[in-house]
């Protein structure tokens, strides 16, 4: 099982990607975001994957280990591939059937959003597999310092975002022993039908949803009898350290968006 739910998982690693500052991480992940949303023909997205696959393999984490990063989101790029195909009618009519037509465009344009969705997904997995989350903690709550001109705590926030990568995994850990459970008890999952399997993985909802709130009372509690105050003044037992590396990927980043934009 451990396998199997890698999303927000740091893995063990010495390349010089696992070095990098995580603010700097953060800032080509961004990047990265706009040239994927900028990118809308096949050419430009074939760019960004030659770009994206030479910085994965350059972290020496297994290609495998990204492709099941985006996994869980599978159903959602087939239902984006199928709304694109059945909705959009422009260009060649491939096949009618009454109302019903699938267009060329149609086809082209779910390829496209189905390629955008498992592009970002798969790269961005990047950040959380190469950075430690203490190191990932600092660098968000370094890059969302500025924030507190108008008020926003870069505390809370960082807070927020670094326990929900930190809960995905134990949360569909807990889904899974509760369908283990109830295979245990002769409710087979791989023999029932869809409709079956969808009123199962419904019947997960509740017990999930109070375990999540269990976890998220002990993990307050637990805070409370350290002394943990929100936006206390405090010092770090790490300080990150921009490097002249961190500049020249961050840079890669910035000539791969201005090629996005030239295209």
């Amino acid at each position: 099982m451990q396998t199997r739910m890698i999303m927000g998982r740091y893995v063990e690693g010495d390349s010089w990607i696992h070095r990098l500052d995580p603010r700097a991480k953060l800032g080509a992940m961004v990047l990265f975001l706009v040239a994927v949303i900028l990118a809308s023909r096949g050419l430009e997205l074939s760019i960004l994957t030659a770009f994206a696959v030479v910085v994965l393999l350059s972290s020496r984490i297994p290609f495998t280990r990204y492709i099941r990063a985006a996994k869980p989101l599978w159903p959602l790029m087939a239902f984006m591939f199928i709304f694109y195909t059945l909705f959009e009618h422009g260009g060649d009519i491939w096949l009618q059937w009454g109302s019903f037509r699938i267009t060329s465009e149609g086809v082209l344009l779910g390829l496209f959003a189905a390629w955008r969705m498992f592009l970002l997904i798969s790269f961005t997995s990047i950040l959380t597999f190469t950075t430690t989350p203490i190191a990932l903690n600092l660098g968000l709550e370094s890059a969302l310092k500025p924030l507190s001109i108008v008020g926003v705590s870069a505390q809370s926030w960082t807070m927020m975002i670094t326990i929900s990568l930190r809960f995905i995994p134990t949360i569909f850990q807990e889904a899974e022993k509760l369908l283990k459970a109830q295979a245990s008890r002769g409710a087979d999952y791989q023999d029932l039908r869809l409709m079956d399997k969808a009123k199962m993985v419904l019947t997960l909802m509740v017990p999930v949803t109070v375990g999540a709130f269990r976890r998220a009372e002990e993990l307050v509690m637990a805070m409370e009898a350290r002394g943990y105050v929100l936006d206390a003044p405090r010092t770090s037992l790490r300080t990150l350290t921009w490097r002249a590396v961190d500049t020249l990927f961050l840079l890669l980043f910035v000539i791969m968006l201005s090629v996005m934009i030239v295209l």
